[in-house]
């Protein structure tokens, strides 16, 4: 059996994104990034550290950490400095959303593009996975 949560709805506003997650194996959770019902790309997570499913707005500022542009995903509960960056292991997050260094540069690109716009933009994760027996 398989279930969906979305915990908060989006009050009218228009989501740029979707993240399903779909797969969870040993220490990560794999998932796929969607707009308007297009895939985009993969992801990858480190299911110790999940941020809850829900909408958050997405900004782009300069990781200091990096040292680049990034998105940043805002008000997520108990936690700050969560980013959508590269990686290819879990162990490459702290609890950020890893894609390839492609689309990196591309959600990047997209999210800091309407941010100069004054668009809101917003990220809806949702879990769609087998609950464990």
């Amino acid at each position: 059996m398989y279930y969906k949560l979305i915990r908060e709805e989006a009050a009218g506003k228009a989501v740029r994104g979707r993240l399903y997650r779909t797969s969870h194996y040993y220490n990560n959770r794999t998932g796929l990034w969607t707009e308007r019902l297009h895939p985009i790309c993969d992801t990858l997570e480190n299911a110790d550290r999940l941020i809850p499913a829900l909408i958050y707005e997405v900004g782009v500022t300069l990781s200091p950490k990096f040292g680049r542009l990034l998105p940043v995903i805002r008000q997520v509960p108990g936690r700050t400095g969560i980013r959508i960056h590269r990686g290819t292991r879990p162990e490459h997050s702290q609890g950020c959303i890893l894609v390839s260094a492609d689309d990196e540069r591309r959600l990047t690109e997209r999210f800091h593009s309407e941010q100069q716009r004054h668009e809101e933009c917003r990220l809806e994760i949702t879990t769609i996975i087998k609950p464990k027996s």
